[in-house]
């Protein structure tokens, strides 16, 4: 469970920021959505060595 303390003088719309940004980090909503259906071992590894590759390519496109 989240706790998010309210500052004093703190507005509300800078509280719901401060909850928003450590809910995303904590990776519930990921992990709720990847739930959602059944993926094989074999296609997530997969998936996973695209993402790779094309985090790889996007790097060297950039820095060479």
């Amino acid at each position: 469970m989240l706790i998010i303390n309210v500052k004093e003088n703190e507005s509300i719309d800078k509280a719901l920021k401060r909850f928003k940004k450590k809910f995303e980090k904590t990776g519930v909503l990921r992990e709720l959505r990847s739930r959602t259906y059944y993926e094989k071992p074999s296609i997530s590894r997969r998936t996973e060595k695209l993402k790779a590759a094309y985090r790889q390519k996007k790097y060297a496109e950039e820095n060479y």
